[in-house]
């Protein structure tokens, strides 16, 4: 029965967690397309780089460091 219960707190866990992977790939994906979209922009090869290699890290860095400052 341990093996059961083990089951049950990993399925529990993965069910908190899917919601937060989701929300997470959406988010990458939305700044990939920003990214992608812009036009005049010099460095749109590294920070492809940056995102895929270091994926919601990389969103989140894009994100703060241009996105959030191209709406001012």
């Amino acid at each position: 029965m341990p093996f059961m219960d083990w089951m049950g707190a990993m399925m529990g866990v993965g069910v908190l967690a899917l919601p937060l992977v989701l929300l997470f790939g959406v988010f990458w994906i939305w700044m990939l397309i920003d990214l992608l979209q812009r036009r005049k922009f010099e460095d749109k090869l590294v920070w492809v780089l940056v995102m895929i290699f270091l994926f919601i890290l990389g969103a989140v860095l894009y994100y703060f460091l241009v996105y959030s400052k191209g709406r001012k």
